[in-house]
C-alpha cells in the first residue's frame, strides 16, 4: 500500500526546486529588524502554490499554515511588479525540461473568455457577450500536459501581445 500524502504538505516546494527559486524573490527582511513578525518566502510561495492549485479566494487561505492573507497579497504584488513570475516560468520550464523532459513533438492550444465587470488595462469588449468586458486565457501544453505557456488578455485580442 502506498504512503498517503499529507493534506498540510501537498503544497510543500521540493528543496532543489526551493533553491532556484529563491535567489528570484530578493532579501527577506534581516533578523531583528523592527516592526511585524517576519513572513519567509517559502512560505509566501507555497500559499500561492496552494491558491493556484485549489484556487481559493485571498480570505480563504489557510491561516494554521500560511501568513494572513494581506501580508500573501503584498508580498505577491510586490514580485508581480518585479516581474518574478516570469522568471521562476521560464526556470521551473527549464527544471521540468531536465527532470522530464518537454515532450515537443505536439503541443495542445485551449483558451477560455471570462467576464471581466470591473474592467482594467487587460480587459476588451467581449465578441460573443454583447460586447461587455471581458479578458481571454490561453494556454499552451505539450504532449505529456505540462504547461508551457500562458496568456491573458482582452476578449477583442486574436493573438498574444
Amino acid at each position: 500500500m502506498a504512503a498517503q500524502t499529507s493534506v498540510e504538505t501537498i503544497w510543500h516546494i521540493p528543496d532543489d526546486l526551493w533553491s532556484l527559486i529563491a535567489p528570484l524573490l530578493g532579501p527577506e527582511k534581516p533578523p531583528g529588524t523592527r516592526g511585524r513578525p517576519h513572513t519567509p518566502f517559502r512560505v509566501v510561495f507555497e500559499a500561492l502554490v496552494y491558491m493556484a492549485k485549489t484556487g481559493c479566494q485571498w480570505s480563504a487561505l489557510p491561516r494554521k499554515h500560511y501568513a494572513p492573507p494581506s501580508t500573501i497579497h503584498g508580498i505577491f504584488s510586490k514580485w508581480v511588479e518585479a516581474g518574478v513570475f516570469k522568471q521562476a516560468w521560464q526556470l521551473l520550464l527549464e527544471f521540468y525540461d531536465k527532470q522530464v523532459g518537454i515532450k515537443w513533438k505536439w503541443q495542445a492550444l485551449d483558451g477560455a473568455m471570462t467576464k471581466a465587470p470591473l474592467g482594467g488595462e487587460a480587459t476588451g469588449p467581449n465578441p460573443v457577450d454583447r460586447g461587455k468586458s471581458g479578458t481571454k486565457r490561453s494556454l499552451l501544453c505539450d504532449q505529456r500536459g505540462a504547461p508551457l505557456s500562458v496568456v491573458v488578455t482582452g476578449a477583442n485580442c486574436w493573438r498574444a501581445p
